[in-house]
């Protein structure tokens, strides 16, 4: 049976708009999941050593998502598994890496970072960071490139040096500040001491000794002085410190 030319021709024209839509569904959709992480990360022997790797999908979080941190050492193209997430932490309990690896991230905040304990210069290589979150899954896998070595003499010294500007040299103000106001107390109970100054018991002894020296002559002096004059001639010590030898007409 031939269907009329012109019910043909429609029927075509009504099936093409179908079949493109189911052409369009039979095609999962691309989503795209962005992954950052930290291309050179350098550390120091036995200094726990962080690796950093963030995200974002167009999806929210689900129990479905996935992290897989992966190492592959120098001059090689052997890869290893060494964290693995999945709403809990997998880190690796074979290898080098074994009990040293920790999960920091938090991936309700888009953060899928580890951490590495204890690290020594065989930790060398390139580390990647894979987080797929269905329907997201297709994404760009970045890599980190560790370096670890020892410190040197000059990062100690520069690290004493910073102690020594945070601690010690705040510290020597505070106690050259202090010495300064003790001089000062000093120099201020001398000069109080020295106004009112009193005499010790050999001194006081020593003026009543001089005191008691007869005053007949001075006497005499004075009544054989013309016009009534009289010389003042003084007996005791002054309380400078002086021998009453000066006298005063």
């Amino acid at each position: 049976m031939q269907l009329p030319r012109g019910a043909a021709g429609g029927c075509g024209c009504a099936l093409f708009p179908l079949l493109s839509i189911l052409f369009v569904q039979g095609v999962p959709p691309t989503l795209s999941l962005e992954i950052s992480a930290d291309a050179h990360v350098r550390g120091y022997v036995g200094e726990k050593i962080k690796l950093k790797c963030t995200f974002k999908s167009s999806s929210d979080v689900t129990d479905k998502l996935t992290i897989d941190w992966t190492y592959r050492p120098p001059s090689s193209s052997r890869t290893e598994s060494i964290f693995h997430y999945q709403s809990f932490q997998y880190p690796t309990t074979a290898g080098t890496f074994r009990d040293r690896i920790s999960w920091v991230g938090n991936v309700y905040k888009g953060d899928a970072s580890i951490s590495i304990s204890n690290p020594t210069l065989k930790d060398n290589g390139t580390f990647s960071c894979a987080v797929k979150n269905p329907p997201d899954v297709y994404h760009n896998i970045p890599l980190t490139e560790l370096t670890v070595t020892e410190r040197g003499f000059g990062t100690m010294l520069s690290s004493v040096a910073l102690l020594s500007i945070l601690v010690f040299i705040p510290s020597a103000v505070v106690v050259v500040l202090l010495l300064v106001r003790m001089g000062r107390k000093a120099t201020g109970v001398k000069k109080r001491s020295r106004s009112g100054y009193k005499k010790s018991s050999i001194e006081v002894s020593d003026e009543i000794q001089t005191m008691k020296r007869p005053t007949d002559e001075v006497c005499l002096m004075e009544e054989g002085l013309p016009n009534n004059r009289k010389y003042l001639v003084p007996l005791a010590r002054s309380a400078t410190g002086g021998d009453g030898s000066d006298r005063r007409f």
